[in-house]
């Protein structure tokens, strides 16, 4: 019996110090790394940024530079509005949540179960019954005693992931803006291109008068007036499909502000005179990093996987809880307070947890860490986008800025013919009809250079938003990536 004894006592200390062994080796291979932002190669100027462009600072409120007041007030019933906005704020509120979720695995856990039970016996041959009552009280206490920082791992992955939902935020804010910008550049538009229409219309109803007259004097041949009418079908066809457009694009602006359609009326205005051409800003492609808010969302989200596989990789390691009950109970009918008091029993000591055998926690650790790999592939594609999106805008606006030029000089001249034909109509060396055709040339260049005076100012609202839309490296991310994992 002592030999048995003394065996067992040999094995079980061979079987802990085993034990002790393997978690030291455990605790040396699943250190997690420290956190590194994801290499990416960023160049030290965009390729299409003009020559010698300062590096201005854009203002937050960037939309105020275009002078618009009307534009001014759609942008702030926007930001009231907006059902984007809206989602955006709710997705943050979650996320703000996850974290007190989180941070309360951290704090003891107390859980109080009470049970009555009343209960009644008949007596045999006569109609008394008794009754009694019965009851118990049961408390249990549980406390994970975070001894490698896993569960502090926990708590950082969700403050990562909350910073990821406040700047898509700031994403959705900046995106809701630029479009009810864009939306409304291009109501103003349409509304000079139906009044720069309805001229045209009107030169061509009166080009057809006089072709009209001449077929009945007999000096003009029919099929110039058929010609004309075929003209003037073109027109007034184009002036209907400006108007379609026109209640199409106020349609998506009542939308954008999160209002029927039949609650939002834009007055008609032009757009040469209502807004005003800002300064094209610039900036270097370092600043696009740490200002513009999806790639700051997307560097937060590299950071929540790299926090989560630590998390998993110290989930191998032992843990230690402090678990405890008590209980107490008696019947209410027979038994005093002091008994019951006394009846109570209690009971607290650690609990140790080894995962020496669990195949579930490597295998999230793999997990882990493919999820990981592949928020870094995610967030290099972002930075990509967010560089050619820069670069694209930037080729779209010199390229505009220049067909811009060639629409001011061809309109230039076709105001110089119109006036030069009119002195010769006045000198009698012309017809009415050579005044009218220039005249209308002169309309069709117009509507040429409105349009492209409009995508400009489009290119600079996208410019605005590839920018990062004026947001600091402060307020988008409220602190450093760095200061998450402390």
């Amino acid at each position: 019996m002592t030999t048995f004894f003394l065996n067992t006592l040999r094995y079980g200390k061979t079987f802990a110090l085993t034990v002790l062994i393997a978690c030291v080796s455990a605790c040396t291979s699943v250190v997690p790394s420290d956190y590194a932002q994801p290499s990416v190669q960023v160049p030290d100027a965009f390729k299409a940024a003009p020559d010698g462009a300062a590096q201005t600072l854009i203002d937050e409120q960037w939309w105020l530079g275009f002078k618009d007041p009307y534009l001014n007030e759609l942008v702030a019933r926007s930001l009231q509005g907006n059902v984007d906005l809206a989602i955006a704020v709710a997705r943050l509120d979650e996320a703000g949540a996850s974290i007190d979720q989180v941070g309360a695995a951290m704090l003891p856990r107390l859980v109080l179960d009470t049970q009555v039970q009343r209960r009644g016996v008949s007596v045999p041959f006569s109609n008394q019954r008794q009754t009694s009552e019965e009851y118990s009280v049961n408390a249990q206490l549980g406390w994970e005693i975070d001894l490698w920082g896993k569960l502090r791992k926990g708590v950082r992955s969700r403050k990562a992931a909350y910073r990821a939902s406040e700047a898509d935020w700031r994403a959705a804010y900046l995106a809701t803006i630029a479009r009810v910008t864009s939306t409304y550049f291009l109501v103003r538009q349409l509304d000079e291109q139906l009044a720069i229409q309805q001229q045209a219309v009107a030169s061509a109803k009166t080009i057809l008068s006089i072709y009209r007259a001449q077929h009945r004097e007999g000096v003009g041949a029919n099929t110039r007036v058929l010609r004309q009418e075929a003209e003037l079908n073109n027109l007034e066809r184009a002036r209907l499909d400006l108007q379609r457009e026109r209640r199409l694009a106020e349609n998506t602006l009542a939308l954008l502000l999160g209002v029927p359609a039949n609650d939002l009326d834009v007055p008609a205005d032009k757009l040469s005179t209502a807004v005003r051409m800002p300064v094209i800003p610039s900036g270097l492609p370092a600043q696009l990093m740490s200002r513009r808010p999806d790639v700051v969302a997307a560097e937060y989200r590299v950071l929540e996987a790299h926090e989560l596989v630590g998390e998993a990789q110290l989930a191998q390691l032992p843990s230690l809880s402090l678990t405890g009950n008590s209980s107490n109970g008696g019947n209410l009918a027979s038994a005093a307070l002091s008994s019951l008091v006394k009846s109570a029993s209690f009971g607290i000591g650690p609990s140790f947890n080894i995962p020496i055998f669990d195949p579930s926690v490597r295998a999230r650790v793999k997990t882990r860490k493919a999820s990981a790999k592949r928020a870094e592939a995610e967030y290099r594609k972002t930075v990509l986008d967010a560089f050619l999106e820069v670069e694209n805008t930037l080729v779209n606006v010199d390229s505009r800025q220049a067909q811009r030029r060639v629409l001011q000089q061809e309109q230039s001249n076709l105001r110089m013919v119109a006036k030069q034909v009119r002195a010769q109509l006045e000198a009698g060396l012309v017809s009415q009809l050579e005044v009218l055709e220039s005249e209308r040339r002169l309309l069709l260049a117009s509507q040429s250079l409105l349009g492209n005076q409009r995508e400009i100012l489009s290119d600079i609202v996208t410019l605005y938003k590839a920018l990062g839309g004026g947001w600091s490296e402060q307020s988008v991310g409220d602190v450093a990536l760095r200061q998450v994992s402390k």
